[in-house]
């Protein structure tokens, strides 16, 4: 499909609560497919709607399972703890250590609008609630420890 533009810390629509989606129709669907095609395009793990620029509450994540398209989600627990090092598609070029639970379970709807449970832990649960945080208008940045560090990613050499 397309490549969309990343919006970059700073720009507004990042800090804004996203509207629930209602219904799935044609431009819905291609943005999930152009969310997934930038996000593969940047080696991202996950992007939110908000930060293509759009204000509805979608996610997709792929942490290298299967790739995971989150309508409407909706946390209904965490546990345990974690820390490590988070980055952002919306901070580009920079990292942060965070803590956030060691566990995750989110309720939304796929793309099929169709109520789905989803549960991770580790990376999968990090990226839940880091997606989901953006679509209440939240980057990870509010929550880091210490400052920001600059990151460089190495092109893999076959």
């Amino acid at each position: 499909m397309a490549i969309r533009e990343v919006r970059q810390m700073g720009d507004p629509v990042l800090s804004k609560v996203c509207k629930e989606v209602k219904e799935m129709n044609e431009r819905t669907q291609i943005l999930i497919e152009d969310m997934f095609d930038t996000m593969y395009e940047a080696n991202g793990v996950g992007l939110a709607a908000p930060q293509v620029g759009i204000l509805k509450r979608i996610c997709v994540i792929d942490c290298g399972d299967d790739p995971i398209c989150l309508i409407n989600p909706v946390v209904l627990e965490t546990s345990g703890e974690q820390t490590g090092q988070e980055g952002c598609l919306s901070v580009a070029g920079k990292a942060g250590v965070v803590t956030r639970p060691n566990y995750a379970k989110v309720k939304a709807l796929n793309e099929d609008m169709q109520e789905v449970i989803v549960e991770g832990e580790e990376l999968l649960a990090r990226a839940l609630l880091h997606e989901i945080d953006h679509l209440d208008g939240h980057l990870y940045v509010e929550k880091v420890e210490g400052d920001l560090f600059e990151v460089t990613y190495e092109e893999d050499e076959e």
